[in-house]
């Protein structure tokens, strides 16, 4: 078993952060530490928990997730984040990669998928 994943989950849907936590979870590599619902509250628990990946919502309530990506991004230049996109959201994604985003899922998730993007950034040693 290779490294811990620390993983703190950031959406205004507690519905889906469960679907994220059911994906992650099984695998024993990405260890939810932490849950946010909008963007003010996933800065203060990335400065708080530290984690090694940030799955982000892009379109929440107090603060989108592009705006918070920029602001984790200046605290933890290293945490990877994944941004969470509807199809329909492509002009968001762009912004988002530009703001320091790691790269993107898309809702509905589909488990394979997202373990696919996710071990992009954190290959098996």
């Amino acid at each position: 078993m290779g490294k811990i994943v620390k993983t703190l989950i950031v959406d205004d849907s507690a519905f889906m952060r469960n679907i994220l936590k059911k994906i992650l979870t099984p695998t024993g590599k990405f260890v939810v530490v932490g849950e946010a619902s909008n963007g003010k509250e996933a800065i203060e628990k990335a400065k708080e928990l530290k984690p090694d990946l940030i799955t982000m919502d892009i379109v929440m309530p107090e603060m989108d997730g592009i705006t918070a990506t920029r602001e984790i991004k200046k605290i933890l230049p290293d945490v990877k984040i994944v941004m969470c996109t509807s199809i329909d959201q492509e002009q968001k994604v762009i912004e988002a990669i530009e703001a320091g985003a790691d790269g993107y899922i898309v809702k509905p998730f589909q488990a394979q998928k997202v373990l696919e993007e996710l071990n992009k950034l954190f290959p098996d040693e």
